[in-house]
């Protein structure tokens, strides 16, 4: 059964604020500019808007519709507080990383309010305390940790043991003075105002290359070439290798179901925990004494997990916690988490002087793209930040600092390059594949993803991700081809639907 049929709906971000009329269209020939930003989400919107507010000439790049990927699949919370981080960082970066770090994301919450106030941007800005609960017992030590590191750090962080949810926490750690948003409307508005302060935005513009340069030259799909004097790559995942940036960076889905509940019944601060894989809980404004629970959960693996069964069990929970909750909103959001736990955000590589990159938030995406947004503008105009060393892409090598997790990671991705290429006795076959429903099958000794589609039909392209070569799987819930290596993601028929990837998986023959 598919979401229609289940009468839900896809995210509420993008349903609540649509696109505005028709796409920008793509540029009409080859061109040149000051400044090329490829991506149009938080993070590249926020640093063509502070670009153009300093008087340089910008455009955007975006392969969709603007702030229509994974900012519009978010769940809306501005906040420093990342779960766990500050104890972490504490211990890897030091007491004055940690501090670096809560200084730079706080940053980026006063200076989006500000924005808000600027604009005067109706976005249902709501200032709330972010707080990371746990119920089991044991982890009341790591809690306090936490709380006591952050305060270190320069957080107003608390210790709790009572929170306003409907079921008892063994602690929590509390930080008053963060905000819940509407991501669109806040993009929205700051494309438009970056449009009328002389920006161009270039939708349905996908950048498959690039030549650094004086000039960079970035060539598109359609084989238009746009010159630029600095190029800032903010396409969620490095869309260029040339960095190796993909050895650090690990992609991770999560769910989010979303219904409304009675006013009196909604939280009205911000919640998460890192038991269950994760649960996350916030609400947001939905009329006269109602408000929208929106509930995200089951982080995974890209290609590795049953997601309808991990949707159920998002669902169960949130109605075994709210009684009486019926969901009409469901979507997924992805991010990446970098090895060492801190976003990269700066130059490119080593030997780059013109490129800049944003990547790595570790789902959060919001305040890091922001911050990213504020930091590369100042990097461009060549002033200096007391952070850029610590989310500095050349930071000190992965292996040297980020140890385990790199070793991991890298571990996980040869387990699917190769592990997923050995013969199996037996397979799945075309005639097999049920409607609505994707396989990777074998077909005149090649590996096909093929797919019925619910009027039974089938459809074959090839089974291996464009970007660096691992076997996709299907994604039944989502209706979708997925990289287990790098969380590139492809419609049935091949088309992209998110990079890293650059080129559609090639159709096949069945």
């Amino acid at each position: 059964m598919t979401d229609a049929e289940r009468g839900l709906r896809r995210s509420y971000w993008l349903e609540t604020a649509p696109p505005p009329g028709e796409p920008a269209p793509p540029p009409s020939g080859d061109l040149s500019v000051e400044v090329a930003v490829v991506g149009g989400g938080i993070a590249g919107l926020s640093a063509a808007w502070e670009l153009v507010r300093q008087g340089h000439e910008v455009a955007v790049l975006e392969a969709d519709r603007l702030a229509a990927g994974v900012t519009g699949h978010t769940t809306a919370k501005l906040t420093a507080l990342h779960t766990l981080v500050y104890d972490h960082l504490r211990r890897t970066r030091g007491p004055e990383g940690a501090r670096l770090y809560a200084l730079s994301q706080s940053e980026a919450i006063r200076h989006a309010a500000g924005i808000v106030a600027e604009l005067g941007i109706d976005c249902d800005w709501e200032e709330a305390a972010a707080c990371t609960f746990a119920r089991d017992p044991g982890r009341v030590a790591e809690l306090r940790a936490e709380a006591w590191a952050a305060r270190e750090a320069g957080l107003p962080a608390e210790f709790v043991t009572a929170t306003e949810l409907p079921f008892e926490v063994a602690g929590a750690v509390r930080v008053s003075g963060q905000a819940q948003f509407h991501p669109r409307k806040y993009l929205l508005a700051l494309a438009d105002d970056l449009r009328r302060r002389g920006g161009a935005v270039y939708e349905g513009t996908r950048v498959v290359g690039l030549t650094e340069g004086e000039p960079c030259v970035l060539e598109t799909d359609a084989g238009v070439s746009v010159r630029a004097g600095k190029v800032v790559v903010a396409t969620h995942y490095p869309v260029f290798d040339r960095a190796l940036l993909f050895t650090r960076l690990s992609p991770r889905r999560e769910l989010v179901v979303a219904g409304t509940v009675e006013d009196d019944r909604a939280p009205r601060d911000m919640y998460i925990t890192p038991e269950q894989g994760t649960r996350s809980v916030r609400s947001a404004p939905h009329g006269e004494g109602r408000r929208l629970l929106i509930v995200t959960g089951e982080h995974f693996t890209p290609g590795t997990a049953d997601v309808e069964k991990r949707f159920a069990r998002l669902s169960e929970w949130a109605d075994e916690h709210f009684p009486g909750l019926t969901p009409t909103h469901r979507w997924a959001t992805q991010d990446n988490d970098s090895t060492d736990s801190v976003p990269l955000v700066g130059p490119l590589h080593p030997g780059s002087h013109h490129v800049h990159v944003a990547t790595g938030f570790g789902g959060w995406g919001l305040s890091g793209g922001i911050m990213a947004g504020r930091l590369i503008s100042d990097l461009v105009d060549g002033r200096e930040v007391e952070w850029a060393g610590l989310y500095d892409p050349r930071r000190l090598g992965p292996v040297a600092r980020e140890g385990v997790s790199f070793l991991k990671h890298q571990a996980q991705v040869a387990r699917h390059f190769v592990g997923d290429r050995l013969p199996a006795v037996t397979g799945p076959r075309p005639e097999d594949i049920a409607p609505g429903d994707g396989a990777v099958v074998r077909v005149g000794g090649h590996r096909c993803a093929v797919h019925r589609d619910e009027g039974g039909q089938l459809h074959a392209v090839s089974a291996t991700c464009t970007h660096l070569g691992c076997l996709v799987a299907f994604n039944r819930a989502e209706q979708a081809w997925e990289c287990p290596c790098h969380g590139s993601r492809f419609a049935p028929d091949g088309r992209i639907l998110q990079g890293p990837a650059v080129r559609p998986l090639e159709q096949r023959d069945l």
